[in-house]
């Protein structure tokens, strides 16, 4: 009897764990959704400031889950579609409404192909999984939370340099189909998930991710954009080192995941 009522307590526990993640999961979806009701009513900076939100979210679930063992079918699938609003959808319609409503056809049509190479990065990733090579160092492409990212970044620092209304130029419409072409490209990306060096030396990570956040905290609205720039040209620009980095290690997959 004893044994009985501690495993209906495990389980019990086991399930409000699951929830955690999932949770999480909700409150990305939330912010992708509040981001898409912003945009559609003007107000850019919040929307943007929700994708970052969301993007902080998206971050945790996955963790939360390998944490404490709590991964599932279910929630990987839940995950993906949060991701296509939080980071398609919402940044497809907020990139449209702030920058592209001006280019007519040329603009709708490079929201439309963001929203659908986000759906395309994601289905990709959901079917490759673990799968492709260097994948825990490397991702395949430009995530899509990091193409949101950039997206409203560029609209925070458009605000810090005082423009806070809709704008109408073609360094937005040039960058919105980049992201589009990186996000489904074979260019290489560090995915940070093996940080050798931090787990070799604490105290100096712990030293590095200090000052990294005192230096976003100075000037947010610039850092952000800097850093998400960075990132996002980081991949075109090391792709040969990173090709013949996976091509060593994983010679015999490339071809299939190329």
């Amino acid at each position: 009897m004893r044994f009985k009522k501690e495993k209906d307590k495990m389980k019990a526990r086991k399930k409000g764990v699951y929830i955690l993640p999932n949770l999480l999961t909700s409150f990305s979806l939330f912010s992708g959704f509040y981001a898409l009701i912003s945009a559609i009513d003007g107000k850019f900076f919040p929307s943007a400031c929700a994708i970052l939100i969301a993007g902080i979210f998206d971050g945790l679930d996955g963790r939360v889950a390998r944490i404490t063992g709590t991964t599932s079918k279910f929630g990987i699938e839940y995950d993906s579609l949060a991701d296509l609003v939080a980071f398609g959808v919402a940044p497809g319609v907020l990139a449209f409404t702030w920058a592209l409503r001006g280019f007519g056809r040329l603009g709708w049509l490079a929201a439309f192909l963001y929203v659908a190479t986000t759906a395309l990065r994601l289905a990709r990733f959901n079917t490759l999984g673990s799968q492709g090579p260097g994948s825990k160092r490397f991702f395949v492409g430009l995530p899509c939370p990091s193409a949101a990212a950039m997206v409203a970044t560029s609209v925070l620092i458009c605000k810090h340099f005082g423009i806070v209304g809709p704008i109408n130029h073609y360094s937005v419409l040039i960058m919105v189909y980049a992201l589009s072409f990186l996000m489904i490209s074979n260019v290489r990306y560090y995915s940070f998930k093996n940080m050798e060096w931090l787990n070799k030396h604490p105290f100096r990570g712990l030293v590095a991710v200090l000052l990294t956040i005192v230096i976003i905290a100075i000037e947010p609205k610039v850092t952000l954009f800097v850093l998400f720039m960075l990132y996002c040209i980081s991949g075109p620009l090391f792709f040969p080192v990173t090709y013949l980095r996976v091509k060593k290690e994983h010679p015999e997959k490339l071809e299939e995941n190329s």
